[in-house]
């Protein structure tokens, strides 16, 4: 098992209370995915990279300093939502997901953690309202469906950004032959983290 001395490696600069925060990740994710399955068990262990890692690789290669809410769609069990929120506790956090028990799960990991600055709600994307300053899914969709959902969330300067792995060239390029207006930028996550399980994963964020 991975434990969470790999988030300081890269995150050196976290305090007390984040890594609080951090440390108590997995044994509430390994006691909830026991009654509900969030994560998949082979990937349990392996929490701090594959997930909360992952996760917070986004502010490697984006800014936060002038967000004040997010919006997380298909958080899942949390991610990238959850980590986020520990790191950033001036920001508000909305994680939403089409099934109940995954919102159970987050809603009560949320609680546990204290974080007040999220809100977490079974819902669909198309049905969300409000507009974000941020927008985060991971491997939620094929990324023309996906803006196609949460366009109506953005204003003019909402950063929209995916967690993405594999290869994506026919997805970006059906995504700039319908939305032409937009960019969109890809950044490769082992840019910053040089870990193997990141060589082929990638951040695309579109604006």
């Amino acid at each position: 098992m991975v434990n969470a001395e790999v988030i300081y490696k890269y995150f050196p600069d976290l305090s007390a209370e984040q890594k609080s925060r951090i440390e108590l990740l997995y044994p509430l994710y390994r006691e909830w995915n026991e009654k509900i399955n969030v994560i998949s068990r082979k990937d349990i262990d392996e929490l701090y990279v594959r997930h909360v890692l992952h996760a917070m690789s986004i502010t490697k290669f984006v800014d936060f300093t002038n967000c004040h809410t997010v919006l997380d769609i298909g958080t899942g069990g949390g991610f990238p939502g959850i980590p986020l929120a520990i790191l950033f506790p001036g920001i508000k956090f909305h994680l939403v997901d089409s099934i109940g028990k995954k919102i159970q799960v987050v809603t009560a990991i949320a609680e546990s953690l204290q974080l007040t600055n999220v809100k977490a709600e079974q819902s669909r994307a198309e049905q969300i309202m409000g507009k974000y300053d941020v927008i985060t899914c991971r491997a939620v969709a094929q990324l023309s469906d996906f803006y196609g959902w949460i366009h109506k969330n953005t204003k003019p300067d909402t950063e929209v950004i995916c967690l993405k792995g594999g290869d994506l060239v026919q997805e970006i390029y059906d995504f700039r032959q319908k939305y032409r207006q937009k960019k969109i930028k890809v950044h490769d996550i082992n840019d910053a983290i040089d870990l193997p399980f990141f060589d082929t994963k990638k951040i695309l964020v579109i604006t």
